[in-house]
């Protein structure tokens, strides 16, 4: 047979051969830093057996996918050190993830104190060298073997399998799990981790079945680079909306209100307010959408017609009993506005000349977020859109998504964000078509207005199969957090099938009625979601126009509160977010806790201030920026919060003191 390698050249070989056996063969120290192998495309163990031509490429600690085996393979490890260590604990799963793994046990809760004593037996393990062996049995038999185990969640994975499946199993010095690998060749080849957290989780993540307790980690390949990752991750938690949003008094949660359910406190709320208030005139006042507000729930009618009850149901708060659904009045919550929307435009006939038409609508929805998902504010169960409808005749669908789009980068632009995003094209999946509205002819076509959209703006995108709403396929700009989970920030969504099930017409030139496109889009997207982005981002130091509190005057002593309020409420009057600390501190004291408040600008007043009708400035940015005349104060941060100016921060060493 022949084996193509990656530089092009090729070995050839009498006999079958294993992969490690053929890296072994290419040099010692490549089958030593060997992870996996990469055949024809596709990923498979060091073990696999390769017995025909085909091409070859190895898979080492520096490829992302030897990563993962690494932390495959660690994931093992933790399980067996798992029940080294509390052996009525029953293992479930243990995948690889983005920057590390995590297994999943039905066990007692694990402690910090635990996980160190889980380290170490870990290292243990690694350090006996055990080898990974990998073996297969029957369905029947692989049941039995994890039964006499008495591994049930493991039986319950194998019982799930095909008839006559055969099933893999590794063996590390004793310890047997149930897995697809691939895996190292032996326990020593895991040389950095890390177990960084436990929580609580799900059985298949349905809060209906069994609860678990996940332990995270990560691994590398040296000390260094877990090293460097661990220290990002420090970073991370300082920057984590959940944790500075909290100490910001931005937002709360409380357990009797229920998870999913933020409070958003006086500052945050006045946050969303600016956010909402700039939105809304942007896209009423420059890019011509009309406001409509629209009930929060409706009747399981509604629902019916728009396809959500039979493609949406399970994501949906429903008020009665669907089961008596037609005996009874059935109502849910609403999980988007669309077909609220759709009877605005219907309320009247349109001709070909009204269109596009588009409706934009600050909308609080409701969706049935399993509890193991819910985050902080990136994944709740209430929140609030910035959702539009756009009904448009099949000759502007181009012009009109290319302008969502431009709208979707411009406010990415202004609030700072452009260089956090990706693009993804989201299709339907051809293989589960039971999903979708609309045939294989429909889906083709409409995916390829998007596509054609994201290529003539010349920005880099991928493509996932099976990401597409049920009605049509979407352009998703995408973020990721500070731990690096990815979440959908912004979409557009063409619809060319719906506004049949609603009778949706227009009148054309010829006084035909015409089936109009819908573009279902947002421009900034959740509310509560852009906000944990921001304060991520930022760090907690945002813009001036977007801070809750803008200015703080800090009379030197009571003597001087007078002249410090008539400085906040001139500030008032032109619309700057102020507060006056009058409190009996000393001065020094005043200005480090406002800078621990992260604000934008503080004003020192004294006896000078006061004769002079001065203010001494010290800002975020620049420090000590010196005395300036009230009203040219104003005049400059008037202009910043106009124009929405992202000043930079300079140093700390470089700042005037």
């Amino acid at each position: 047979m022949k084996i193509t390698l990656k530089d092009g050249s090729s070995k050839e070989y009498s006999e079958a051969k294993s992969v490690y056996e053929i890296a072994k063969d290419i040099s010692e120290g490549l089958a030593r830093a060997a992870c996996a192998g990469e055949v024809d495309g596709e990923i498979v163990d060091l073990r696999t057996v390769l017995d025909k031509d085909c091409a070859l490429n190895i898979i080492t600690a520096s490829d992302e996918e030897g990563l993962r085996v690494i932390r495959h393979t660690a994931s093992h490890v933790l399980a067996q050190a798992v029940k080294n260590l509390f052996p009525d604990a029953k293992i479930t799963i243990g995948p690889a993830i983005d920057d590390g793994f995590y297994y999943d046990f039905d066990s007692q809760p694990f402690s910090r104190e635990d996980l160190d004593a889980l380290e170490a037996e870990m290292k243990k393990i690694i350090k006996q060298g055990h080898e990974i062996t990998r073996f297969t049995l029957p369905r029947e038999e692989a049941i039995k073997f994890m039964k006499e185990k008495d591994e049930p969640y493991k039986v319950e994975l194998i019982e799930e399998l095909p008839e006559g499946e055969e099933i893999s199993f590794y063996d590390q010095g004793g310890f047997v799990d149930l897995c697809a690998g691939p895996h190292l060749m032996s326990t020593k080849g895991v040389k950095a981790f890390k177990l960084t957290s436990s929580s609580m989780a799900y059985w298949r993540g349905d809060s209906n079945k069994a609860r678990l307790h996940r332990i995270y980690g990560t691994a590398y390949n040296k000390k260094e680079d877990l090293k460097a990752h661990l220290e990002r991750m420090e970073e991370a938690k300082k920057r984590d909306h959940n944790k500075l949003g909290r100490e910001m008094e931005l937002f709360t949660t409380v357990d009797v209100i229920g998870q999913g359910l933020p409070l958003m406190m006086p500052k945050g709320t006045k946050m969303i307010m600016k956010l909402q208030r700039w939105i809304e005139d942007l896209e009423d006042k420059e890019w011509g959408y009309v406001r409509t507000k629209t009930p929060l729930m409706a009747k399981s009618d509604l629902y019916k017609i728009s396809g959500h009850w039979d493609h949406y149901l399970d994501g949906m708060f429903v008020l009665g009993d669907p089961e008596k659904d037609g005996e009874e009045e059935v109502m849910a919550l609403r999980p988007m506005t669309c077909p609220f929307q759709y009877y605005v435009y219907k309320a009247k006939q349109h001709s070909y000349r009204d269109l596009p038409y588009r409706m934009g609508e600050t909308s609080t929805l409701f969706r049935n977020e399993d509890s193991g998902e819910m985050h902080g504010l990136t994944r709740v169960r209430q929140f609030t859109i910035s959702e539009g409808h756009n009904v448009i005749r099949p000759d502007q669908c181009e012009e009109e998504l290319k302008a969502c789009f431009s709208l979707n980068r411009y406010i990415l632009k202004v609030l700072g964000l452009e260089n956090d995003v990706t693009y993804r094209l989201s299709k339907w999946d051809p293989k589960n078509t039971e999903k979708y509205l609309g045939d294989d002819e429909y889906w083709n076509s409409t995916q390829e207005v998007l596509r054609n959209i994201l290529v003539e703006e010349n920005v880099p995108f991928v493509e996932a199969d099976g990401e597409a709403a049920f009605y049509g396929p979407k352009i998703d700009i995408q973020a990721k957090n500070v731990y690096g989970k990815e979440d959908t920030m912004v979409t557009i969504q063409l619809d060319c099938a719906i506004a049949e099930n609603f009778d949706l017409y227009y009148i054309d030139q010829n006084g035909d009625k015409i089936r109009p496109y819908i573009i279902h889009r947002t421009s900034l997207g959740c509310y509560e979601r852009t906000l944990a982005w921001l304060i991520e981002h930022y760090a907690g130091k945002f813009p001036t126009w977007l801070c809750p509190e803008q200015v703080r005057v800090l009379p030197i002593s009571e003597k001087y509160a007078d002249y410090a309020k008539k400085v906040a409420d001139e500030l008032k009057r032109n619309d700057v977010d102020v507060t006056v600390d009058n409190r009996a501190e000393k001065i020094g004291y005043k200005i480090r806790e406002a800078r621990m408040d992260k604000l934008p600008y503080m004003l020192v007043v004294g006896a000078d201030e006061e004769a002079d009708g001065t203010v001494s400035v010290r800002s975020r940015f620049e420090g000590n920026e010196g005395v300036k005349p009230l009203s040219d104060f104003i005049d400059q941060i008037c202009k910043e919060i106009r124009t929405k100016e992202i000043r930079v921060e300079l140093p700390e060493e470089e700042k005037h003191r």
